[in-house]
C-alpha cells in the first residue's frame, strides 16, 4: 500500500525523522477503501525539519525579492502544467469532481501570482527631509519560520494561500496539512524544489494533534496560520498567542444568501446550486441558508428551488457531468446527517431528504443526497451551527431590517450574500451587515488574491486576514529607519544630531 510521507529537507525520501511507527488511514472516498496509511510525524520529525529552516532562511531572506518571485513564475508554470495530474489526486483523496479540484489548484495560484508581484509591494516608505538633514526609511523584513495547519476542503488553495506569501517575502514555511488528503501538498513541494526553491524553505510534516501543539508550542516558529473549525481555531489562537506566536485562524461559517423580492429568481437558484451543494457543501464559503424576504418570495423560491435540486447530478469525482462527489469519509457523512436528523427534530420541514443515497456501483462510497430545509428559525440549533455537508436551509424573512438582522447577529460572520436589482438596497446591506465579506448577486464572495480573505465573530481569530497586503503584513515585520549624514568633520559640534520633535 502506498505510504505517504513527510517532506522533509535532508530525510531519504522526506521519511519520518523519529522512528515514528503511528499512520493514518487516507481513503478514497468513491470506493469507501483505504488507498494509503499517512505517515503521523513526532517532535523529533518537526525539529529535524526547523532545523533545515534555520539553516535556509537567511540565505533566502538575503536573496533579493526579484529573484524570490521568479522561483514563484516558475512554479506557477510547473503547477499549469501538472494541472490534470494534481486535481486527479486531490479528487482521489477529497472527493470533490475534478472541475472543482482545478478551482481548487487555480485559486491557489492566483496568490502566486500576487506573489510574482513581491518586490512590488515589498518597497517600504520614504520621508525625505522629516527634519535637518534627517530622512526615514522602512522596511519590511521576514519574521524569519511560519507554520500552515490547513483543512481538509482545500488542500491545494489554503497551503498556497499561506506559503506563497509567506515564502515570498523570505521566510521559510512548514506545513501540517489534512491527514485526511495529505498528497497534494507534498506534491506541490516538490513543484516548489522543481522551480528552484532552496531545500529547508518549504517542508511538509503530517500529524494530527500531537503535531498542531508541537507547532505551537516550538520557539523557533514566529507565526501560525490556521483554517479549520471555530473552535479549534480558538484553541489554536490562545495556545499559539500564549507561546508568543504571531496567529491567524480562521473557523466555521454559516452564510446567508439574502434574496430581496425583486431578485432574477431563476439566477439566484442556479447560484444557490452551486454554492450550497458544490464540492458536496464541503466549504467556509458555502451558502448553505437562504433568507427570502416576504411570503410570496419565500414560496416562488421554494418552488424553483425542488425540481433544480431534483436535476442535481451526485457521481464519482471523475464524472464530467456530476455536480458534486462523495464527502472525505463515513464519520463526516454520519455527522451531516445527524445534523439533518437534529433539524427535523426541532421541527423544521424537510423537504428533499438526501440521506439513504447510494450510487450504484459505489454502494460503500461516501455520498450523500443534497438536502432541503424550509421554516427553519434562528432558535434552531440546526441553523447556529455549521453543518458542513450539501444542505440549505430556508429561512423566510419579513422584511430589509429582518433580513440585515439574521446575518448580522449570527456567531459566526464569514460571508453573506444579497441577491437584488435594487442598487441603493445592495449598497445599505452591505454597509450595515456585521460580516467580514459581501457579495452583491456573487453567490461566493471570495475576494481576489491581491484583495484579502478574512471574515468576523467566530469566524476568524487575530487581527490580520489572509492574502494580499494584508497577508504581507502578517508575514513581515516593519523595521523602521531614522537617518542623518552630517557634514563637516569628526567632532563638529554644530552638527549635533536633535530629532525633530525635541526642539
Amino acid at each position: 500500500m502506498r505510504i505517504i510521507d513527510h517532506h522533509i529537507a535532508g530525510l531519504a525520501n522526506g521519511g519520518a525523522a523519529g522512528g515514528a511507527t503511528r499512520t493514518g488511514d487516507v481513503f478514497d472516498p468513491n470506493t469507501g477503501q483505504v488507498q494509503a496509511t499517512v505517515t503521523l510525524g513526532t517532535q523529533a520529525d518537526l525539529d529535524t525539519a526547523i532545523a533545515a529552516a534555520q539553516k535556509a532562511q537567511p540565505g533566502w531572506a538575503a536573496t533579493n525579492p526579484q529573484r524570490r518571485a521568479r522561483v514563484m513564475f516558475e512554479f506557477k508554470r510547473l503547477v499549469e502544467l501538472h494541472m490534470d495530474e494534481l486535481a486527479e489526486l486531490l479528487s482521489s483523496e477529497h472527493g470533490k469532481v475534478i472541475a472543482d479540484s482545478k478551482g481548487d489548484i487555480q485559486r491557489g495560484l492566483e496568490v502566486i501570482e500576487f506573489c510574482c508581484g513581491i518586490p512590488h509591494v515589498l518597497k517600504g516608505e520614504y520621508t525625505q527631509g522629516a527634519g535637518p538633514g534627517i530622512d526615514v526609511y522602512s522596511m519590511r523584513q521576514p519574521l524569519g519560520i511560519g507554520a500552515g495547519i490547513t483543512p481538509f476542503n482545500f488542500p491545494a488553495m489554503i497551503p498556497l494561500w499561506m506559503s506563497g506569501v509567506a515564502i515570498a517575502t523570505g521566510n521559510a514555511f512548514i506545513l501540517k496539512p489534512s491527514e485526511r488528503d495529505p498528497s497534494v501538498p507534498v506534491r506541490l513541494a516538490e513543484l516548489f524544489r522543481e522551480a528552484g526553491l532552496p531545500e529547508g524553505i518549504l517542508q511538509v510534516v503530517h500529524g494530527d494533534k500531537e503535531m498542531v501543539d508541537a507547532i505551537l508550542d516550538h520557539p523557533a516558529i514566529s507565526a501560525v496560520s490556521f483554517v479549520g473549525s471555530s473552535d479549534i481555531a480558538h484553541y489554536v489562537y490562545k495556545r499559539g498567542v500564549a507561546a508568543g506566536k504571531r496567529v491567524q485562524a480562521m473557523g466555521g461559517a454559516k452564510n446567508h444568501g439574502i434574496v430581496m423580492p425583486d431578485a432574477d429568481l431563476d439566477q439566484v437558484v442556479a447560484d444557490l446550486s452551486g454554492a450550497a451543494f458544490g464540492s458536496a457543501g464541503e466549504r467556509c464559503m458555502a451558502l448553505p441558508v437562504v433568507v427570502p424576504v416576504g411570503e410570496k418570495t419565500a414560496i416562488a423560491l421554494r418552488e424553483k428551488l425542488i425540481p433544480a435540486i431534483a436535476a442535481l447530478r451526485v457521481g464519482v469525482s471523475t464524472d464530467k457531468d456530476a455536480h458534486y462527489g462523495p464527502v472525505v469519509n463515513a464519520a463526516h457523512r454520519a455527522r451531516i446527517e445527524q445534523w439533518i436528523q437534529t433539524g427535523v427534530d426541532e421541527g423544521a420541514e424537510l423537504v428533499v431528504d438526501g440521506r439513504g443515497f447510494e450510487l450504484q456501483g459505489h454502494e460503500k462510497g461516501f455520498f450523500i443526497g443534497p438536502s432541503l430545509f424550509d421554516h427553519v428559525t434562528p432558535s434552531m440549533e440546526s441553523y447556529k451551527e455549521e453543518i458542513f455537508g450539501p444542505v440549505l436551509q430556508i429561512v423566510r424573512a419579513n422584511d430589509f431590517e429582518d433580513a440585515v438582522r439574521l446575518p448580522s447577529e449570527h456567531q459566526y460572520g464569514n460571508g453573506v450574500a444579497i441577491f437584488t436589482r435594487n442598487g441603493h438596497a445592495a449598497r445599505e446591506f452591505a454597509a450595515r451587515v456585521n460580516v467580514g465579506m459581501v457579495g452583491i448577486n456573487v453567490p461566493i464572495p471570495v475576494p481576489v488574491a491581491y484583495h484579502t480573505f478574512g471574515g468576523w465573530k467566530r469566524s476568524a481569530f487575530g487581527d490580520t486576514n489572509q492574502h494580499g497586503m494584508e497577508g504581507v503584513k502578517f508575514w513581515t515585520k516593519v523595521k523602521t529607519v531614522t537617518q542623518r549624514w552630517p557634514d563637516g568633520g569628526v567632532g563638529d559640534g554644530a552638527n549635533a544630531f536633535v530629532i525633530p520633535t525635541m526642539g
